[in-house]
């Protein structure tokens, strides 16, 4: 790998430790510009602590990241944002007494140039409302525009936060468990929503769903242990036999218990 901006993001021998546990143990990973990967695994496998990592939330016990080729470890997740990289959460992370469109606003202006200042009335920023209103039309909430984000439902709710984590123009984008605590029909009309909005972009999602990570991903990361053990396309991994022992077991490898976990991963992809 080198380190040009051949990739959106490049993780390269990353390394977290908390205490005497090694949580992330030597991840390489590269995402080339425009491609959406979704990272699974097994629960405790790393995934969040590997976003955490990314985004600058946590220092790296060893290793490098590269944004466009820019090295990132060691800076603050606001700086990092700042490069282009924002993430949403497991939860919903939005000001609850402000309104979907103040929401987005907040979230445009700083990508506009006004920071934080005490010298601009909101309400002439024409091109901050004009961004934050084609971002309530995008998410489509815009017959919710002036309603409290304390009021949306859940699923309205985590449309928001999506929003707000484009909004600032980032397009490197994280996303983890987006729809999780979501319905069926809510979960296919969100996975609609998250592929219109990231258009052009690089996206990488954590996911348990299978129907998510099959309806979204060009390609899957495979993380067990702290260490991605594959990383191809969805169909590449779906006859792996490295991911159906990991999340079945080495005492199940038998052509049964294979063939299930294939029969549900081709099912998923159907959805």
């Amino acid at each position: 790998m080198n380190t040009g901006a051949e990739y959106a993001l490049e993780i390269r021998n990353l390394r977290k430790s908390f205490g005497k546990s090694e949580i992330i143990r030597g991840i390489q990973l590269a995402v080339r510009a425009g491609e959406r990967v979704a990272i699974i695994g097994p629960n405790g496998a790393g995934k969040s602590t590997l976003f955490n990592l990314i985004s600058g939330r946590f220092g790296a016990s060893s290793g490098e990241v590269f944004l466009h080729g820019t090295q990132i470890m060691g800076k603050t997740p606001f700086e990092i944002n700042r490069l282009g990289l924002s993430r949403s959460f497991q939860i919903s992370n939005i000001f609850p007494q402000l309104s979907v469109f103040e929401n987005l606003r907040c979230g445009v202006l700083w990508s506009l140039g006004y920071k934080y200042s005490l010298f601009h009335f909101l309400g002439h920023l024409d091109d901050a409302n004009d961004r934050a209103d084609a971002l309530v039309n995008m998410i489509h909430l815009d017959a919710r525009r002036d309603e409290l984000a304390a009021n949306l439902t859940y699923a309205e709710q985590r449309a928001l936060e999506i929003g707000v984590t484009i909004a600032g123009g980032a397009d490197v984008i994280l996303l983890d468990e987006p729809t999780a605590g979501m319905s069926t029909s809510e979960t296919s009309r969100f996975i609609a929503l998250i592929r219109e909005v990231t258009q052009g972009k690089t996206l990488l999602t954590v996911e348990h769903d299978m129907g998510v990570v099959f309806g979204l991903a060009d390609k899957i990361a495979v993380v067990v242990y702290g260490e991605v053990i594959a990383f191809d396309t969805p169909a590449a991994i779906r006859q792996n036999a490295a991911v159906q022992e990991a999340y079945l077991g080495s005492s199940v490898a038998t052509a049964q218990a294979q063939g299930h976990l294939s029969e549900e991963l081709n099912h998923a992809a159907s959805v």
